[in-house]
């Protein structure tokens, strides 16, 4: 399957962009949000109905005492209600994976006593977790927005990029301490000038980890949001007395950057060259997939009030742009949305793939499926617009929480302005997160009020990363919230039989990030890729977890490498964890602890 590379008319692109600058200046009008929807539209056959899987929050009694600071006094400055994300991965090798929270801080001038950092957890291994941010060299203040994880120098370990409002972070991990080398690597970010001849950073948003010329070596892709500083900041009012947080619509928007791995520790970048300068993205969220399955990975970026980018990769090293040829540039109404986090699955097993993107309130979360050489929004057909128009959507997950085979929904919700009940009664600030049972027949269940009182609970919801943090077999669920805790969801199940994949490839891409696997069990078929980025500003496990219900093997497993090299595996136990060395097959294996208790 092929994109086409022919262009929309002109006059086409014209009447859209009009329509759609006609149409932000219209006020949205109030929708009543209570009214009941039509029977069929939340019920499922009987012979499907959505099991009832339960998350317990325990980050506090697993030793996560974390609080998000944004600086916030009284300024009401933009990035202080933007943050922050969060990461799941393995820090020292001892195959448990750890907690990152990324943290900003004070503004300059505004110091208190004791500074805000970044905060890492290493997981002990009997459901506590020990505080290794000292011993770890992170914990320094920074303004910070989100993270990505990758062993981008092919030595063994993880490494963590950090984007921050300033310039960024490459934390290379030496033996489990991180040291910053992003000034030397030449990933620091780049500069703009104000309006008064002043230099400032940009202000990086999310970020990921693709080798996406095919040379082995992971790449890095940057989305940046908008040209905002302190001495730039816009007075804006929702109630023509106060001061509110202004929108994205009254910047300038700011380019992705892209930056080719040398191989030798340093980067060039090479965001021109590659075709990706941008200058109008407001970019929030970013995601990887092979959609025309040619072997090189394609970028689907979100934009918050500027069309959304469909990055395909021509296979050199460069990209086309066809957001607005693909139809994911707009909404239905020739409308660009406000963007946030993003994530791409097969709705169907069918290995047809599906865009989901989280957008603002009184926008409902988009859900574009992939139909020959463009795209097509079937959140209607999948019962996931009444449910999703009041709330803000930023983290945001494909993931199978209860093993069935079929990939479910997460959303982290929660709006950015305080008083916007005051202006709109029917949208909250505090807003619960939301899970979304996939029935395997097209359709979406709201599950959230039977999943656990914290898919009841309104918060400042922002990050969301998940992975099996205690080695059961199910995924766990790691929430972020804007000036407030993190937190942590055990999935206490029931859940069917599953499978875990952890894969290596040959060096230098040791992470095998850009392989895809597909796995056969009787007859359900999966597919899945190892990736970095999606949801919002934040890093889930690497890890392949395969949902299997009551099915005891995989019978056939087929993985494509990332350099194209191609291995089958066959017979692999439920319950298990595999880990699978490029050309080696299985290496070693274990059976999940406590699985079904």
């Amino acid at each position: 399957m092929k994109f086409s590379t022919k262009i929309l008319p002109l006059f086409l692109a014209i009447a859209l962009l009009s329509c759609a600058e006609e149409q932000q200046e219209i006020e949205a009008p109030t929708i009543d949000y209570t009214k009941t929807t039509p029977a069929d539209f939340t019920t499922v056959k009987k012979s499907k109905q959505a099991p009832k899987v339960t998350f317990t929050e325990i980050a506090r009694a697993a030793g996560i005492a974390f609080q998000h600071q944004s600086g916030a006094v009284a300024d009401k400055w933009m990035p202080e209600t933007m943050g922050s994300g969060c990461a799941l991965f393995d820090y020292d090798g001892d195959d448990r994976l750890d907690i990152f929270l990324v943290n900003s801080t004070y503004w300059p001038g505004k110091e208190k006593a004791l500074a805000a950092t970044c905060k890492l957890y290493r997981n002990q291994g009997d459901g506590t977790f020990e505080d290794v941010t000292t011993r770890s060299g992170l914990d320094f203040p920074v303004y910070a927005m989100g993270a990505t994880v990758a062993d981008y120098d092919a030595d063994g370990d993880s490494d963590i990029y950090l984007t921050t409002l300033g310039d960024n972070l490459l934390l290379r991990n030496d033996s489990g301490r991180f040291i910053d080398v992003a000034q030397q690597a030449g990933v620091g970010g780049q500069k703009w000038t104000d309006d008064n001849g002043g230099t400032q950073a940009e202000w990086s948003t999310a970020a990921l980890w693709a080798d996406v010329d095919g040379d082995g070596w992971l790449d890095l892709f940057v989305a940046n949001y908008v040209h905002w500083s302190p001495s730039t900041d816009i007075y804006k009012s929702q109630d023509g007395k106060n001061k509110s947080y202004a929108t994205p619509k009254e910047y300038p928007g700011s380019t992705c950057r892209l930056y080719h791995n040398r191989g030798d520790g340093t980067f060039e970048e090479t965001t021109r060259q590659a075709g990706v300068e941008l200058p109008m993205a407001k970019s929030m969220g970013m995601a990887m997939d092979d959609f025309d399955d040619d072997g090189h990975i394609d970028l689907v970026i979100t934009n918050d009030t500027q069309p959304n980018f469909l990055l395909r990769n021509r296979g050199d090293g460069t990209f086309a742009e066809q957001g607005l040829a693909a139809g994911i540039g707009y909404d239905e109404m020739g409308r660009a949305r406000a963007g946030m986090g993003v994530d791409i699955a097969s709705l169907n097993n069918d290995g047809v793939p599906a865009i989901a993107i989280g957008n603002f309130s009184r926008e409902a979360l988009s859900l574009y499926r992939q139909v020959q050489d463009s795209f097509l929004d079937v959140s209607g057909k999948h019962r996931l617009v009444q449910s999703t128009l009041p709330t803000l959507t930023f983290g945001l997950l494909f993931r199978d929480y209860d093993q069935d085979g079929y990939q479910d929904l997460i959303l982290v919700n929660g709006h950015i302005e305080p008083e916007i009940n005051s202006v709109q009664g029917e949208i909250q600030y505090a807003q619960p997160p939301q899970l979304f049972w996939n029935d395997g027949e097209s359709h979406f269940v709201d599950v959230s009020a039977r999943s656990g009182p914290l898919f009841s609970t309104p918060m400042i919801g922002r990050g969301l990363a998940a992975g099996d943090l205690d080695d059961d077999g199910d995924l766990d669920l790691l929430f972020t919230t804007n000036g407030g805790p993190a937190y942590l969801l055990r999935n206490d199940g029931p859940s069917g039989r599953s499978i875990a994949l952890q894969l290596r490839g040959k060096a230098p891409n040791l992470d095998a990030i850009g392989a895809t696997v597909t796995a056969q069990s009787g007859d359900l078929k999966q597919q899945r890729m190892v990736r970095t980025g999606s949801s919002y500003l934040s890093h889930s496990a690497p890890i392949l977890n395969f949902g299997l219900g009551q099915r005891q093997t995989i019978d056939r497993l087929h993985i494509r490498w990332p350099d194209g090299s191609e291995e089958v595996l066959e017979n692999l136990t439920a319950d298990t964890k595999y880990w699978i060395e490029q050309g080696k097959g299985s290496t070693k294996q274990h059976a999940f602890a406590n699985h079904g208790e």
